[in-house]
């Protein structure tokens, strides 16, 4: 089996959450989904598991984090620079929020910030390897 990681993101609406990941371009696995959880794909190797309050907090005797709390920042890479700014109006089209914090851009590596509706904070980034020093090694490798 191919390793892989599942977030765990609790949620107060899950049939908005769903709508929202859609959006940014995750796709609904109904065999892993149920009427308290989604499994919204977002690549291969990354799944992020939508549970409702209720069902989060079987798994779990701590309480969920408030949305002015931030225990995690969500790194996803994408493969086009372009990319990382359609994801972050996809997310503001979708009812998130975009730009916490200004938008990075180091040449070789841009990154942005965008919170869902239950205020989970991502940030999508696009890399260019060749940017970085001993950078054409890395990308033949």
């Amino acid at each position: 089996m191919t390793q892989a990681i599942y977030l765990n993101l609790p949620v107060r609406d899950l049939n908005a959450a769903v709508g929202f990941y859609e959006a940014i371009g995750c796709r609904k696995n109904p065999d892993f989904s149920s009427e308290d959880s989604a499994a919204m794909i977002w690549s291969d190797a990354i799944v992020f598991q939508l549970l409702t309050h209720d069902y989060f907090l079987s798994f779990s005797s701590k309480p969920i984090a408030p949305q002015t709390t931030n225990e995690v920042l969500i790194a996803l890479s994408l493969g086009e620079r372009d990319t990382v700014d359609q994801v972050c109006h996809a997310a503001v089209s979708a009812g998130g929020q975009t730009n916490l914090r200004e938008p990075q851009d180091l040449g070789f590596m841009y990154v942005r910030t965008f919170q869902d509706l239950d205020g989970h904070v991502f940030e999508p980034m696009w890399m260019d390897p060749a940017g970085l020093p001993g950078g054409e090694a890395q990308r033949a490798g």
